[in-house]
């Protein structure tokens, strides 16, 4: 049951780096005009995606210095999720250890 249930956090957090890799490449292709807000789709995707990272993110960006232009709150919580991952493989193998 824990084994499952450990599985199905890893799957969830695996997916949580896809939307903030995603999120961060079209901010990208926004700042440099390539793709650009005045597109319907485009901007649905945008609010979505800005929807599902804005309650991770905030925490971090008020303990976080302004870098300017420069915003490092996703590689944080990108490494922060490595983190919890690791952890997590840690608590199953000494499940199966132990």
């Amino acid at each position: 049951m824990v084994f499952e249930l450990i599985n199905i956090i890893q799957f969830l957090l695996g997916i949580v780096i896809t939307v903030i890799i995603v999120q961060a490449i079209m901010s990208w292709l926004l700042a440099f005009n390539v793709i650009n807000l005045q597109n319907d789709i485009v901007r649905a995707i945008w609010t979505t995606l800005d929807a599902l990272t804005a309650p991770i993110y905030r925490p971090i960006r008020k303990i976080m210095p302004d870098f300017g232009a420069i915003d490092l709150t996703p590689m944080v919580v990108i490494i922060g999720i490595f983190i919890i991952q690791r952890l997590l493989d840690g608590v199953q193998y000494e499940m199966l250890a132990g």
